[in-house]
């Protein structure tokens, strides 16, 4: 779930930028948990619950798939800093990938394959 984690921390930081009261203990109130548990799902040592992922989706006003990382969002509704921070995470993923290219063609081919359907899917 470390997509999870990633998500939710990044949507509550970037709505406390604009709205100081979006704490992590906020954000546990509205969903009905601890805040030490909140806290746990967004550092990833703990997943939530299905009900408990609906709810946050519902705060931050994104699908589940998106926090889940099954989907990304509507680029024509994304802020400047969600595009920079999704361009980061996909050359990160790209660099990570060009320096463990195989030598074997099969391999090789597999992998491409791999990062072709994850730019397809988005």
């Amino acid at each position: 779930m470390h997509k999870l984690a990633e998500r939710i921390k990044y949507l509550r930081e970037n709505l406390k930028d604009k709205d100081s009261k979006w704490t992590q203990k906020y954000v546990a109130d509205q969903i009905g948990v601890a805040r030490v548990t909140y806290t746990a799902y967004e550092n990833g040592t703990k997943t939530p619950p299905p009900d408990i992922i609906l709810k946050i989706a519902n705060l931050f006003d994104v699908t589940t798939d998106y926090l889940l990382g099954h989907e990304t969002k509507d680029i024509d509704s994304m802020s400047d800093e969600e595009i920079d921070e999704e361009i980061k995470e996909i050359m990160k993923e790209v660099d990570v990938w060009y320096k463990n290219e195989p030598e074997d063609k099969k391999e090789k081919l597999i992998m491409l394959r791999k990062i072709i359907n994850t730019f397809i899917e988005d």
